[in-house]
Formats: C-alpha cells, sequence, structure tokens
C-alpha cells in the first residue's frame, strides 16, 4: 500500500508526517497540534541560545537576566553594543535598555548617537519607526560571527 507523506516546515526545520491512509495522516497531523510545534521550538531556542551562549564565553555573561561585558581587552563602542544585541532574545532591545547593560558593564557610551550610526552602517533597524526598539540586521550578526567574536576569542586565548 502507497504511503502518504507530509513535510511541514517550522522556525527550526522540517518534521515529516506519513501514514498509510488519509485518516492515519489527518490523526499524526492532529499529533502535531499548536501545542506540539510551539513547545518543540521554544526547545530547540534553548539549544541555539545555549550554543550562543558558549560562542562568547569570556566576553559576556548573562547574570540575574542581564547581560554584562566581561571581556576586559579593547572593545569599540559599537561591538560592545553589537555583542549586546547578539546575546539578546530575537536580538533586540531599547536604546535604554542597550544604556543600562553599558553601564553595568562599566562602558561609557553616548548610546543615540551610536545607535544612529549603526543603523546607517547597517548593522541594525528599527523594526517599528513608532517604538524605540532595535534589532540586529542579519548582516550585524554576520558581522559579529565573522569579524568581532573571532578577533576577540584570538585575544582571550593570547592573554591565557
Amino acid at each position: 500500500m502507497p504511503t502518504i507523506s507530509l513535510s511541514v516546515k517550522t522556525e527550526y526545520g522540517e518534521i515529516r508526517v506519513s501514514g498509510e491512509s488519509p485518516e492515519e495522516l489527518l490523526k499524526a497531523l492532529d499529533w502535531l497540534s499548536k501545542n506540539f510545534i510551539a513547545n518543540l521550538n521554544d526547545k530547540v531556542a534553548l539549544l541555539v541560545e545555549k550554543q550562543s551562549q558558549d560562542k562568547l564565553k569570556g566576553i559576556i555573561e548573562v547574570r540575574h537576566n542581564q547581560p554584562i561585558i566581561v571581556f576586559r581587552g579593547e572593545i569599540s563602542h559599537y561591538e560592545s553594543i553589537g555583542l549586546l544585541f547578539y546575546c539578546l532574545k530575537d536580538n533586540q532591545a531599547s536604546s535604554k535598555e542597550i544604556k543600562e547593560y553599558l553601564n553595568v558593564s562599566g562602558k561609557k557610551v553616548i548610546v543615540p548617537a551610536r545607535l544612529y550610526e549603526m543603523v546607517k552602517k547597517g548593522n541594525i533597524f528599527k523594526p517599528n519607526t513608532h517604538e524605540n526598539y532595535y534589532k540586529l540586521t542579519t548582516r550585524g550578526v554576520k558581522w559579529i560571527e565573522d569579524e568581532v567574536l573571532p578577533r576577540l576569542k584570538e585575544k582571550l586565548e593570547s592573554s591565557n
């Protein structure tokens, strides 16, 4: 007997469901309730977050749900802000939150000016022009992953 298959794309990958009859396929789809997909996405998001925390070890630590820059070498204002966005949920925060995180990290930065310049460079954007939230762009993520993190990791390794 032929098998009927269906692929469901989720944020983190693809789930395949199959059955030998339309009824079996529908039962399998019932099993993939909204709660299942939501729980699956939450679990995978936690794994991705853990991976990014490992990448940031020695550079940023999250204490009391607040990212703190612990890297003591030379780091620019732009890199500091970019790293904070990189480690935050959905890579976004308000300018007020960024200023607070920088202050806790011991960094004195004129945040509105740096954010404006980072928008012009294409590293961050405002998802909603009516709100004061900014988000790291894919270009910004690539900049952090390809340029900033490797340079900082190299400095960490050479100082040990």
